[in-house]
């Protein structure tokens, strides 16, 4: 588990996730071409519009899963 601080909206929160989740967080941001702190606050304001009530760390770990699924479903014209 690895924790780290970002500033979303001027305050600083840490997020703590797996190696792996950081890796495909990267990859992911990489792929959008923007930096890991953008996606970030990119998936936390996914949440205000939905008003979930998950913590920071769950909500991308779910992102990722979700933005991969996606890529599946393309590949596999699901």
């Amino acid at each position: 588990m690895i924790k780290r601080s970002v500033n979303i909206s001027g305050h600083q929160t840490s997020i703590s996730l797996e190696t792996e989740f950081w890796e495909a967080l990267k990859t992911i941001a990489q792929i959008k071409e923007i930096s890991v702190a953008g996606l970030i606050r990119e998936i936390d304001s996914i949440n205000l519009v939905t008003e979930k009530k998950t913590n920071l760390s769950s909500r991308i770990r779910i992102y990722i899963l979700t933005y991969y699924l996606s890529k599946v479903r393309e590949n596999a014209n699901v």
